[in-house]
């Protein structure tokens, strides 16, 4: 598509129209006709109808960011969004046909679900990157399977959902932070708090996946993921979700994974959404070694949970050797007896800034216990 786009043909069925200087403010009732095209260089604020259009909408600038506001939802046909500082959405959003993604994000209120970039029947997109996504909530309404462009922080995180769940209007997001600290919603998911079949919950990331029917869902990770921390094996990978009459986290599957430790998906079993407020990654068994259950993600903020590297069930074997390496390989902590107290702190003995906090990242460590085969894997640290 060209950079610029003029106005070819557009339909005033009531002519009452405001082009303010720095916003088109449509309070009548228009509408874009077949082989239409227009080009939004400016804010656009929507009191009346704008939602049975067909050919082409455009919003760009290279300038400063855009914004889509109003009382009522504009809906256009084809879509193409060139805004490198983002267009922001302060009413929800339709395209009916086709959207393309040219530079900078679509940003909704993650506090206000509703407001979303809504793809309506089936429509694609084209241009997703970490560059390019919806940075909030997007919502698709259709027959088919779909893929929802979502992400935060600049990193595009994508979440799909099977094609029965699309026909009521499904909506998600993704979340770049630690449910048990929220930022956008009023309660706190206890990653502590789980059924005895889960063993371990991610604390850096989640999704929100809202519809009333039916589906398998597919989550996606990349390295910012520390998926080691949970899991040596995806076979022991698994799908969580925050139930919402339990309030605890539940085992909603692994039928299905592709990729490594550092990237991949896992797709999940069946179960419905709205049963669940919140999704992410958890894992099963493969980190209760024998007697031993090792929690591998450390976050030392004072905020009572994860604050020390926990080893359940050491006290049983006291005879033991706890050390933790950095990613080159030198020892940044030592202790024989290893209780439970460890919580971030460089010891080791050519470590240069002694008993100073590590910075968040990934560690190794090796746990010797006397007459046993030693144990040894990833934990991360996050404050």
């Amino acid at each position: 598509m060209n950079q610029v786009k003029i106005l070819l043909t557009i339909c005033l069925i009531s002519p009452i129209i405001v082009l303010a200087q720095n916003a088109f403010h449509n309070f009548g009732d228009i509408q874009i006709h077949d082989q239409g095209a227009i080009g939004f260089h400016m804010d656009v604020i929507n009191d009346g109808d704008f939602d049975q259009n067909l050919g082409f909408t455009g919003f760009y600038n290279d300038d400063t960011s855009l914004t889509v506001s109003g009382n009522n939802r504009p809906i256009f046909h084809d879509v193409e969004i060139d805004v490198p500082n983002d267009l922001f959405l302060e009413v929800a959003m339709g395209v009916s046909n086709f959207q393309e993604f040219v530079s900078g994000r679509v940003q909704t209120p993650r506090d206000r679900r509703n407001v979303s970039l809504d793809y309506i029947r089936d429509s694609p997109y084209l241009g997703a990157d970490d560059a390019r996504y919806v940075d909030g909530y997007a919502s698709i309404a259709g027959l088919l399977d779909f893929t929802f462009p979502i992400g935060d922080d600049f990193r595009l995180r994508p979440m799909r959902i099977e094609n029965q769940a699309a026909v009521n209007t499904a909506r998600g997001a993704y979340f770049f932070e630690n449910p048990n600290t929220p930022n956008f919603f009023t309660e706190r998911f206890d990653t502590d708090n789980r059924v005895s079949t889960i063993f371990a919950v991610s604390i850096f990331e989640f999704w929100d996946l809202n519809g009333d029917i039916e589906t398998r869902v597919t989550l996606t990770w990349d390295d910012n993921s520390n998926i080691p921390t949970l899991v040596n094996e995806l076979d022991d990978l698994r799908v969580v979700g925050w139930d919402r009459n339990l309030n605890q986290w539940v085992n909603l599957g692994n039928s299905n994974f592709s990729g490594d430790l550092n990237s991949g998906e896992i797709t999940s079993e069946s179960f419905i959404p709205d049963n669940y407020t919140v999704l992410t990654f958890g894992t099963s068994d493969t980190l209760v070694d024998g007697d031993l259950q090792i929690f591998t993600a450390v976050s030392p903020n004072g905020d009572g949970f994860n604050d020390t590297f926990i080893i359940q069930g050491i006290e049983q074997f006291p005879n033991n050797e706890l050390s933790i390496f950095n990613r080159w390989g030198v020892e940044i902590y030592n202790k024989k007896g290893y209780d439970n107290s460890w919580g971030g702190i460089s010891e080791g003995r050519i470590t240069i800034s002694k008993d100073q906090e590590l910075p968040v990242g990934t560690y190794y460590y090796v746990l010797k216990i006397e007459g046993q085969k030693d144990r040894a894997g990833y934990l991360y640290i996050n404050r």
